[in-house]
C-alpha cells in the first residue's frame, strides 16, 4: 500500500507540473483502487485455501463491476431524496452486494464467520473501487476544464472512508451469512442473516444522508429554523457557527455508524469463533486424510 501511495503522489506531482490531461485517468485509477485493492491483498493472505487468489481477484473486479451496474439499474427509477431515498439506496446496494457474495462464495469451505467477513470485505472493496472512480471522474469535470483539486479531495476523502463504508458493511453481511451456514458448507437464510442485512442497509442509508442530517441539526441548534424555512437564509452572524456544528455532527455521525458496524462485525466473529475453529479443524483433518489416501494409492504397486 505504501508503494501505491508513493506512486499516486508522484503521479499527482507530475500531473500538476506538466498539466498533462492524459495522466488524469491514471490518477483516478490509482486513487480509487489503492485502498480497496489493499483490502483484497489482506484477505488473500487469510482466507481459506479452497478459494484461490484468482477467485478473489474475480470477486473484486467482476463483483465490483456487476455491483455498480446492478445498483445503477435498480436505483435509476428513484427520484426521491432525503433520508427515505438514501435508505432505499442502502437497501438496493447492500442487496446487490449480498447476492454477489452468495454466488461468489458458494464453493468456499468451510463457511465460517471469519471467512465470510474476508470475502464480504473483498466484494465490498470492489464495489467501493469502481464507485469511487465514478465519483472522482465527476469531481474532475469542472466548468472551465479539469478540476484537479476537486478530484484529489474526492479521492483522499473516499480512500480514508472506504474501509469504514462498503468494505465494513459487506464484511458484516458476509460474516452473518457464513456463520448461519449448515455444517460450514450450505447456506441458510436465517433471521440473523436478515437482521444483519437490514442493519447494514440502514447504516448505509444513514451514512449517505449524514450530510443532510448534520445540516438540519446545526440549523435547529442555532435557532435558524424560521429564517431557513421562510426565506432560505440564516440569521446574521450564525453562518460560521452553523458550518462548525455541521462539520462536527457529520464527523461524529460517521464515527458512530462506523463503531456500530465494527462492533457488530467483531461480535459476530467472536461469538462463532469456537464453532468456526472446530469446523476448520475438521476440514483440515478431512483434507489431510484425503491427501494421505491419494499418496498411498499413488505409491501402491499396480497388478
Amino acid at each position: 500500500m505504501l508503494a501505491g501511495a508513493l506512486l499516486w503522489l508522484v503521479t499527482v506531482v507530475v500531473t500538476i507540473a506538466t498539466s498533462n490531461a492524459n495522466l488524469v485517468p491514471t490518477l483516478i485509477l490509482l486513487g480509487s483502487f489503492l485502498v480497496p485493492f489493499s483490502v483484497v491483498l489482506f484477505a488473500a493472505e487469510r482466507i481459506s485455501s479452497s478459494v484461490p487468489v484468482a477467485s478473489l481477484m474475480l470477486a473484486f473486479f467482476v463483483g465490483g463491476v456487476l455491483g455498480v451496474l446492478g445498483a445503477s439499474v435498480l436505483e435509476a427509477p428513484l427520484s426521491s431524496g432525503g433520508l427515505g431515498g438514501f435508505l432505499l439506496v442502502g437497501i438496493i446496494e447492500e442487496l446487490v452486494k449480498g447476492v454477489l457474495l452468495v454466488v461468489i462464495g458458494r464453493h468456499l469451505v468451510p463457511k465460517t464467520a471469519r471467512q465470510g467477513a474476508l470475502l464480504g470485505a473483498t466484494v465490498g472493496a470492489g464495489f467501493a473501487a469502481f464507485e469511487s472512480a465514478g465519483y472522482a471522474f465527476n469531481a474532475a469535470l469542472g466548468n472551465g476544464g479539469i478540476d484537479l483539486l476537486s478530484l484529489l479531495q474526492t479521492e483522499v476523502t473516499r480512500s480514508v472512508l472506504t474501509p469504514l463504508g462498503h468494505v465494513l458493511w459487506t464484511a458484516v453481511l458476509g460474516a452473518a451469512l457464513f456463520a448461519a451456514s449448515r455444517d460450514g458448507r450450505r447456506y441458510r437464510f436465517t433471521a440473523g442473516v436478515l437482521l444483519a442485512y437490514l442493519l447494514v442497509a440502514v447504516l448505509h442509508g444513514l451514512w449517505d444522508s449524514m450530510g443532510g442530517i448534520s445540516t438540519i441539526i446545526a440549523i435547529v441548534s442555532t435557532g435558524n429554523v424560521v429564517p431557513a424555512l421562510s426565506s432560505g437564509t440564516l440569521r446574521p452572524g450564525t453562518r460560521g457557527e452553523v458550518g462548525e456544528i455541521t462539520t462536527g455532527v457529520y464527523v461524529l455521525g460517521l464515527g458512530v455508524i462506523s463503531v456500530i458496524g465494527g462492533l457488530t462485525l467483531r461480535g459476530i466473529v467472536r461469538h462463532h469463533r469456537p464453532r468456526d475453529r472446530a469446523m476448520s479443524a475438521q476440514h483440515a483433518a478431512a483434507r489431510q486424510v484425503f491427501t494421505d489416501e491419494g499418496i498411498r494409492q499413488a505409491g501402491s504397486p499396480h497388478p
